[in-house]
């Protein structure tokens, strides 16, 4: 949607499995991408959530949850069939349609109704449960967000919009972001953190790191080859990376994800 387009990276609808008789709760672990995330889960249980892959006790969050930006994976519980919609904001977004900055939410998970109300999520999920399919589901999330935004666009600094455009493109360091910025060290590690949750190394990290994941999707390509083109120093650096951020190996990443969802690794019961 055009009036979105400036706040809003993607919006997804899942429409809810079939139920699997016999078959019992089980967990993956979500690799970061870099921005905050609304999920809106249509019936089923509540979302809930896990710090890392030893987290025993996890998080209870409702249906409908705001997913901070995060420099490291978390584990997600998948229990039943469920449908739901999720929104990927831009930087600078959250502050627009949800009433704080990305560096309030960075790192957690936030039920959606602390933000806009529980009746405002209420109403929302009522809509969705008496939509009859995905492309009305999609269509309810987006007119919502249309009328949140107000018409304003993301508050952002242009000289962050620019860097961020910038690094997108190609490989970017935080001495660049800085010097091309024409303001502090300090200021802009603030200004970059407001803005996306995140520090400028953690973001570029991850920039590298979703390079990487998209070169390894293609089996005949070795892990040190992988690492070049995204811009890795070598096998090594990119190994120590993919357990901090994904939280397994490079090659339990390539055996058990679906290249479908490169983001979403299955744990092994």
């Amino acid at each position: 949607m055009p009036a979105l387009r400036c706040l809003v990276a993607q919006v997804w609808s899942h429409e809810a499995a079939p139920q699997v008789p016999g078959a019992c709760a089980s967990r993956e672990h979500v690799i970061p991408t870099g921005s905050t995330h609304v999920v809106l889960r249509i019936g089923g249980p509540p979302i809930r959530t896990y710090d890392d892959a030893t987290d025993l006790r996890g998080h209870r969050l409702g249906h409908a949850v705001v997913g901070g930006a995060r420099s490291a994976y978390h584990v997600r519980e998948l229990s039943g069939p469920a449908a739901s919609v999720g929104v990927v904001l831009r930087p600078g977004a959250s502050q627009v349609l949800l009433g704080v900055p990305e560096s309030a939410l960075a790192g957690h998970h936030t039920p959606l109704e602390l933000l806009v109300g529980e009746g405002v999520v209420d109403a929302l999920l009522g809509r969705l449960h008496a939509a009859s399919c995905a492309q009305q589901r999609l269509a309810l999330v987006e007119q919502w967000l249309v009328a949140r935004s107000l018409g304003r666009g993301p508050a952002l600094h242009p000289a962050l919009a620019e860097a961020l455009s910038r690094s997108v493109q190609r490989a970017e360091s935080v001495r660049g972001m800085v010097e091309a910025g024409g303001m502090s060290h300090r200021h802009w590690i603030a200004l970059f953190r407001h803005s996306t949750g995140l520090l400028p190394r953690e973001w570029l990290r991850l920039r590298r790191f979703a390079r990487a994941i998209e070169w390894a999707s293609q089996p005949s390509l070795g892990w040190a080859d992988v690492a070049a083109a995204s811009g890795f120093a070598d096998q090594a650096h990119l190994a120590n990376t993919f357990r901090t951020v994904a939280g397994v190996s490079p090659s339990e990443w390539r055996r058990s994800v679906d290249p479908a969802a490169p983001n979403h690794v299955p744990m092994r019961r």
